[in-house]
C-alpha cells in the first residue's frame, strides 16, 4: 500500500492537474491523504468534487506552517511507502512505478526533477545539477538536497521523525538528515516530477535563499540539538 502526503493551503490554481497526475498511477487500496491549512479559495471545493474514496481530506487545520501541515497527514498514513507531494507540482506518469524498486532496498529516495515554471515551461533540466544533489550528512547538513516533494520512504522511519520538533523550520532537511545518520538514502537520477517554481511558493527552493548567513548558521545549529537528542531516545529504545 502507498500513501501520498500533501499539504494544502490556497491551492486552487494548481491543486486539479496535481491530483489527475497522481491519480491515473495509484491502485485501489492507496491512498491520497491531504491536509488543509484553513484555505480560504477553492483549494477544498476541488478535492471534494473528485469524490474518490482514495482520497482523504483532513479539513480545518490551523498550523499555518507546511511543516506541521504535512506531518498532520503523516501521522494517518497508513501505506508501507510514503510519498511526500506538493500541491503546484505535477508527477511524471510512472513515477512511483520507478521509484518502487528503490524503496525495496533503501529506507529513503529522493528523485531528481525539472524545475519549470507556472505554465510548465522548463526552467532547468535537473534539479540535482543545479544545487549539486547527492547523499552525505556533512553535504546536505550545509546546503539541504533533500527536497520534500521528490521524496519517498518506509513507513517505519516515522517512528523516529515523528514528532516533529517545533523548533525546526523545514520537514525535509530533517528527515533526510536524520535517516542519514540511522537509515540508508540514495538519490536517484531521474527526473520524475515537473517541480513549479511560481510566484505563491512557500519555499526558496531551485532559488537563492532570502536567509541571512547569520540565520542560517543559527537555524543549523538548532537543528543539529534536536538530531542528537533524537538520536539519543532512538539508541535508548534499541
Amino acid at each position: 500500500m502507498i500513501s501520498i502526503c500533501i499539504a494544502t493551503y490556497n491551492g486552487e490554481k494548481f491543486i486539479k492537474e496535481q491530483l489527475d497526475s497522481i491519480l491515473c498511477q495509484i491502485k485501489d487500496d492507496d491512498e491520497i491523504i491531504i491536509s488543509d491549512d484553513s484555505s480560504t479559495d477553492d483549494t477544498v471545493s476541488i478535492i471534494k468534487s473528485y469524490d474518490d474514496d482514495r482520497i482523504k481530506l483532513l479539513e480545518n487545520q490551523t498550523f499555518y506552517s507546511p511543516t506541521f501541515n504535512f506531518e498532520n497527514a503523516l501521522k494517518v498514513a497508513q501505506g508501507d511507502y510514503i510519498f511526500l507531494c506538493d500541491q503546484d507540482d505535477v508527477w511524471v506518469e510512472d513515477k512511483i512505478q520507478k521509484m518502487i524498486p528503490y524503496l525495496e532496498k533503501y529506507d529513503l529516495v529522493v528523485s531528481d526533477c525539472k524545475v519549470v515554471d507556472e505554465h510548465l515551461n522548463i526552467i532547468n533540466e535537473s534539479y540535482f545539477e543545479l544545487i549539486k544533489s547527492s547523499p552525505g550528512f556533512i553535504k546536505n547538513f550545509i546546503r539541504n538536497g533533500y527536497l520534500g516533494c521528490c521524496m519517498s520512504f518506509k513507513k517505519e522511519i516515522l517512528t523516529y521523525v515523528l514528532p516533529f520538533p517545533k523548533s525546526i523550520v523545514m520537514h525535509d532537511i530533517w528527515i533526510g538528515l536524520w535517516v542519514e545518520l540511522y537509515g540508508s538514502t540514495i538519490f536517484i537520477d531521474k527526473q520524475l516530477i515537473l517541480f513549479r517554481r511560481h510566484s505563491q511558493n512557500t519555499t526558496d527552493s531551485a532559488g537563492k535563499s532570502k536567509n541571512t548567513f547569520i540565520v542560517k548558521i543559527k537555524y543549523r545549529i538548532v537543528l543539529l540539538i534536536e538530531l542528537i537528542k533524537r538520536g539519543g531516545k532512538k539508541r535508548s529504545i534499541n
